[in-house]
């Protein structure tokens, strides 16, 4: 019986590297999610929305267990509590904003036509004189009407014609022209007749495609069938994410070798950091903007300022363009009152934006998380162009991960880098773990 030598094989690496197989599967696993995204993309809006909720109250679900609460019934605690906090402030602010928004749609043309007949006199004697400026006769003095054709004889038999302004020459065919009168015009440019004329036209149309209104109304009801469907779904994944995250960690954190590691959590911590910014702060952010708003709006007698002091926090969650467009209605109801109302108000929104700038950001969102306003008006207007409304709300967030994705291979790869200063120690004791 011939015996098969035992040939002892090489002791396998407890701690391996980044070695050709683990590469390869990598980048294709990569490649292969990055496609299954952009395949999927019409439905990644509730995992989305699922994941910045789950981000959002993982740190209320950590305060009930370290109370030894069990995480499932601290989610669904948190849950509820949330729940509560939304129905008790949409219940006691509710009825107000139906009454304040019925009341604008009923006195909108109302108020249109005061703004038109306060304000446009004054718009329309600028521009009257913007145009009186830069038209083609501004610096002449009014003379004697030239006639609309004249006819002047040459020297050599010929005879020149001259046209006026008040025809114009139409070419019918190759040779032959056709001269005939200009049209009259409807007379000077009135910045008020554009206010008044094109509201009433919109009420004038409303009003004849009722039933295109009215097939719009289903569509809507249809929309927010879905809609309340997608929330559950959404808010059934946050859980599932929050009750589940300590092997999503594990997982993501056992796909690089083992002396990789606390590299890898210096980068979950920086991402962490980033995010808790942008998301969590800006939230708190809106908040405080909201309240500050409706204080300002109240005490200085604005009018519908319930759903103005709505408006302003829900647009907060854009940096830079959504603060510039909710101050933009408020200012224009504060017109329709009192020239004094509409210059407080402003003075107050931009003293809102100073403290939220100065105050707000420092100790909330926090230096760390700061981002270039260049940079951020670039996502803003990338995401916006590719996704639209939802493109602008997660451009931030998104930047913020490619940053922090940066900032970690800018720190761990370049040797001659100042040292991070989050982790100050990272390349003297590269297997420290990170704190905080």
């Amino acid at each position: 019986m011939t015996q098969i030598p035992i040939v002892d094989m090489p002791p396998r690496d407890p701690r391996p590297g980044w070695n050709r197989s683990r590469i390869i599967f990598l980048a294709v696993s990569l490649v292969s999610v990055v496609a299954l995204l952009a395949w999927s993309r019409e439905v990644l809006l509730p995992f989305v929305m699922a994941s910045i909720i789950a981000y959002v109250l993982t740190p209320l679900v950590d305060s009930f267990e370290k109370r030894r609460v069990p995480r499932a019934v601290a989610i669904l605690v948190v849950y509820a509590l949330t729940g509560l906090g939304l129905y008790l402030t949409i219940a006691g602010a509710a009825p107000r904003v139906y009454d304040e928004t019925v009341k604008l749609t009923k006195e909108m043309p109302a108020l249109a036509d005061a703004l038109a007949t306060k304000w446009g006199p004054r718009l329309e004697r600028r521009v009257q004189g913007l145009l009186e400026r830069v038209g083609p006769d501004a610096d002449d003095q009014p003379s004697e009407p030239t006639p609309a054709i004249q006819v002047t004889p040459g020297p050599n038999g010929s005879f020149a014609v001259t046209l006026g302004s008040g025809v114009d020459i139409v070419q019918q065919s190759e040779n032959r022209w056709r001269i005939e009168p200009r049209p009259a015009q409807a007379g000077k440019f009135r910045v008020s007749a554009l206010l008044k004329q094109g509201l009433h036209e919109t009420f004038k149309y409303a009003k004849q495609n009722a039933l295109d209104l009215i097939k719009l109304g289903q569509t809507v009801v249809s929309r927010v069938t879905r809609g309340i469907f997608l929330t559950v779904m959404t808010l059934m994944l946050a859980g599932y994410m929050m009750h589940t995250r300590d092997n999503i960690m594990g997982f993501l954190r056992s796909l690089p070798p083992p002396r990789a590691r606390p590299a890898f959590d210096r980068l979950m911590h920086r991402m962490d950091r980033g995010l808790s910014g942008v998301v969590r702060g800006q939230l708190l952010i809106c908040l405080v903007n909201g309240i500050l708003s409706a204080i300002g709006f109240w005490l200085f007698g604005l009018k519908y300022w319930p759903i103005l002091a709505i408006i302003a926090a829900v647009m907060s969650l854009i940096p830079i363009f959504g603060s510039i467009l909710s101050t933009i209605p408020a200012v224009l109801i504060g017109l329709t009152q009192d020239t004094w109302t509409a210059v407080w108000v402003l003075i107050w929104i931009v003293g809102i934006h100073q403290v939220e700038a100065n105050i707000l950001n420092p100790n909330i969102i926090g230096v760390a998380a700061k981002i270039h306003p260049v940079l951020v008006v670039f996502a803003l207007l990338v995401g916006e162009h590719f996704f639209g409304l939802w493109g602008a709300l997660l451009a931030v967030p998104v930047l913020s991960l490619g940053q922090s994705l940066f900032q970690h291979f800018r720190f761990e790869s370049m040797p001659d880098v100042t040292p991070d200063s989050l982790f100050p120690d990272a390349r003297a004791t590269p297997s420290s773990k990170p704190t905080g």
